[in-house]
């Protein structure tokens, strides 16, 4: 696909995705639209081993747009980034067709491994704000990545990730307590043993019925001789 096709593709993305589009013009000025139009120039200079003015070009844009994309990415067709600042897309990310990634995304490396080292994002995936996609992993098709996740295995298709919600620690001047697996085993436990302690209350005091019962039982025939 040639650049004015590829243009064409993300035009046609973004007015599937961004409701709050109003005109065609407005995409000329998005930030992900300008970003990755630098990043198919740059990656056409980097298969061609013109590496650092690859690099120029792509840290220009990174410097006006707030959007990190490596040239010697894969991406495919109606690709769209919302928003855009602070993605970052590493060196060897394969990007598939019709993804969708929103601001402060990481398609990155542990920094400990060299050649295949990012992600790979199949189609049709959509990745939330803030999630962090590490390591030499794959995102299955239609997968869905909830904002501020935190992914470092592989997703299987049609799979939607999220990460644990957010909970209160702290209430004016009070400190409320943290609900931690450890916290829960411990009153589960709890419980537990309170159970089992009115079980045996109850049963003492069943006991103590029945031997009352007994007791009169056993006097009502003196009763009927006297």
């Amino acid at each position: 696909m040639n650049k004015l096709q590829f243009a064409l593709a993300q035009i046609r993305a973004i007015k599937q995705r961004d409701p709050s589009l109003k005109s065609t013009v407005e995409i000329l000025f998005f930030p992900g639209f300008r970003a990755l139009n630098t990043w198919y120039t740059s990656h056409k200079l980097y298969l061609k081993g013109h590496y650092a003015l690859a690099r120029f070009l792509s840290l220009r844009a990174q410097q006006k747009t707030g959007i990190d994309i490596h040239p010697g990415a894969q991406i495919g067709s109606d690709f769209f980034i919302d928003h855009g600042s602070g993605v970052v897309i590493g060196e060897t990310c394969i990007i598939g067709d019709h993804v969708t990634l929103y601001q402060g995304v990481t398609l990155g490396a542990t920094g400990k491994t060299t050649g295949n080292r990012h992600p790979v994002l199949q189609n049709n995936v959509v990745i939330g704000a803030g999630a962090k996609i590490i390591g030499r992993i794959t995102i299955g098709h239609d997968a869905r990545i909830g904002a501020g996740s935190v992914i470092i295995r592989d997703v299987p298709p049609y799979t939607t990730m999220v990460p644990a919600a957010a909970h209160p620690v702290r209430y004016r001047n009070h400190k409320l307590p943290v609900l931690t697996l450890e916290g829960l085993s411990d009153r589960i436990d709890d419980e537990i043993r309170h159970i089992r302690f009115s079980e045996d209350r109850l049963e003492r005091k069943l006991r103590c019925l029945e031997r009352r019962k007994r007791s009169v039982s056993s006097q009502e025939p003196e009763r009927l001789r006297h």
